[in-house]
């Protein structure tokens, strides 16, 4: 990745056209092609950026200051895009070689709190014991499937965060689940809504139709969450 400060402006044409007058802005040259253009507000997203495949030719412009070609491939849809960075002044002009990136790995995601609810299903109502993670239904499986002190069958529905989608996906597991008579020797299936985070309006609808709304502590579950340091 090629990075550089640079006082430069910057001309794109193509669908449409836009224009920055000059300034100071990071622009970065990435191994995929890429070409973006960064100011020092603005968060994450670039002022102007060129997917790949592209080409970035240097060349001079007519007053002779540095101006960089930046071109798309043209398609079917219409001609090539281009990006022209002209460059007054570069203050600053690094390389640096990144490797094979291993690629994002989210912590506490709904798999991994499946995992772990699976081991401990006492966490969400005393008593309740695992009797299958997945279980299948006509419209897809039900995360986890369990039985409380009394027998009764528990579906449990896991989100990251709770919202209504996730409620009414629990309605649809439990109204299939409530014509298996093999379920419901005990009483009608009951339904566990779990998320580290549960939407107020998700909330009144669940608790509406009859569905336990359960708050995950996900560093709790991990064994990361000390005792010791609790008021309460």
């Amino acid at each position: 990745m090629r990075l550089v400060v640079a006082t430069c402006q910057v001309d794109y044409a193509g669908r449409l056209t836009a224009h920055l007058p000059m300034a100071t802005r990071v622009l970065m040259i990435k191994a995929d092609g890429s070409v973006l253009v960064h100011s020092d507000g603005g968060s994450y997203k670039p002022l102007n950026w060129m997917s790949p495949p592209c080409t970035l030719n240097e060349g001079t412009a007519d007053d002779g200051r540095v101006e960089w070609t930046v071109t798309a491939r043209s398609t079917a849809k219409g001609p090539a895009d281009t990006l022209r960075i002209t460059i007054d002044e570069i203050h600053h002009d690094t390389a640096h070689e990144l490797g094979i990136d291993p690629g994002l790995q989210k912590d506490g995601v709904e798999k991994h709190l499946q995992e772990l609810l699976a081991e401990n299903p006492e966490t969400l109502a005393p008593g309740l014991r695992l009797v299958r993670r997945e279980f299948p239904t006509a419209i897809g499986p039900v995360d986890l499937m369990c039985r409380d002190a009394d027998g009764t069958a528990v579906a449990v529905e896991i989100k990251r965060r709770g919202e209504i989608d996730g409620v009414e996906q629990l309605t649809r597991y439990l109204e299939l689940l409530n014509r298996d008579p093999l379920l419901t020797t005990k009483g009608a299936v009951r339904g566990v809504f779990a998320a580290q985070e549960i939407k107020p309006q998700a909330r009144v609808l669940a608790e509406d139709r009859g569905i336990v709304c359960a708050l995950v502590d996900y560093d709790a579950l991990r064994g990361l969450d000390d005792a010791t340091d609790r008021l309460f």
